[in-house]
């Protein structure tokens, strides 16, 4: 059962492929994200991911692990702190701030930290529901 105070970490990494496909998918081709000369000339330098697609680790997260089959991801607000890169560590981290027994939610901190430096990319907060882990 989650509680509050749970956390759950989980690490991962983009490829330029999966950039790609999340852009064909979408149809946000934005160069940023696609095109490493027109990158050189911004101030990433080079292509950097769609922050919805790092912020899409967090419905995997909580649909297939913690809290896992079953939730229903109700609300996510997101901050984008700083630009995410492919093929680079990251870890996102997940704390319960609270739970509602009796709607079967939780509220959930959302982070997603640099695996190397530690520097927080992405930041925010999820309300979930699940019938047979939050009660």
């Amino acid at each position: 059962m989650i509680k509050v105070s749970d956390t759950y970490t989980h690490e991962f990494q983009f490829s330029q492929a999966e950039v790609q496909a999340f852009a064909n998918a979408t149809g946000d081709k934005n160069p940023v994200h696609l095109d490493a000369a027109y990158a050189a000339t911004t101030m990433f330098k080079k292509p950097i991911m769609h922050g919805m697609l790092s912020a899409s680790l967090f419905s995997k997260v909580f649909g297939t692990l913690f809290p896992g089959e079953g939730t229903i991801y109700l609300k996510q607000s997101l901050s984008f702190l700083r630009p995410m890169y492919v093929d680079t560590a990251y870890e996102a981290h997940f704390t319960v701030k609270e739970v509602v027994v009796e709607k079967n939610r939780a509220v959930v901190e959302t982070v997603i930290k640099d695996k190397a430096t530690g520097a927080v990319c992405t930041s925010g907060e999820a309300t979930v529901m699940n019938v047979n882990q939050i009660k």
